[in-house]
């Protein structure tokens, strides 16, 4: 019973029509096109508010004015102070429209599975890489955060595990359907228990954070 609940909730693939002259597609389950769609809408929203946030924050200075973010409720969660840091602009531009744009593509590729559309291999790699690089974005923005600007963003914290579960969900669809070269063994645990790598990533994190500042997150 409880087998057939997991793969239920899996990132089963569910293989395109293709011939012996076609390259071999590969489609995913409802279930993962849904959670690619919960994930992508997740990190569009933190990206948007923040971009929101951003333009506020400058238009206040323009004026003369100060503008605080509804999430800087302490010291410590302080999207204000995040969103001024340079680290925010890691490539010369605020990082949250580098977000809009990347977010918006996970939708596409969700909404298109939904519809029951295959993709080649190439497509699921770059997609796979682009996840990668997502998370290792997100770890550097987690390490800045926590030991340099000494602030932590909600919103920024909405995106990060938006990131990084749909990252460990797409990794774990290509090496179950082959596109990743893996032993069985790993195959047969993503099979069933995809869902702790995200977890124990994501709980990782808030240890780190815990450990960070304790008692005075919340001051």
């Amino acid at each position: 019973m409880s087998k057939t609940t997991v793969k239920d909730v899996s990132t089963e693939s569910e293989p395109g029509r293709v011939t012996a002259t076609e390259p071999r597609t590969v489609g995913g389950s409802r279930a993962f096109a849904i959670l690619l769609l919960i994930t992508g809408a997740a990190g569009l929203l933190a990206a948007w508010v923040i971009t929101l946030d951003k333009f506020k924050i400058l238009e206040a200075k323009v004026a003369g004015e100060t503008f605080t973010p509804s999430c800087s409720i302490s010291p410590i969660i302080s999207c204000g102070s995040v969103m001024e840091s340079k680290q925010a602009a890691a490539f010369g531009f605020p990082n949250p429209m580098l977000g809009l744009v990347a977010y918006g593509i996970v939708i596409c590729v969700g909404m298109s599975l939904l519809t029951r559309v295959a993709f080649p291999r190439w497509y699921w790699l770059t997609f796979n890489f682009g996840t990668l690089f997502g998370v290792a974005f997100c770890t550097w923005l987690q390490y800045q955060s926590l030991y340099k600007i000494n602030a932590l963003c909600l919103w920024c914290s909405l995106a990060w595990v938006a990131t990084i579960t749909m990252f460990w969900y797409v990794t774990s669809f290509n090496v179950r359907n082959d596109l990743l070269p893996a032993p069985g063994w790993l195959k047969r645990f993503l099979g069933e228990f995809t869902w702790v790598l995200p977890v124990t990533h994501v709980g990782i994190i808030g240890m780190l954070i815990l450990t960070r500042w304790g008692a005075d997150l919340w001051a």
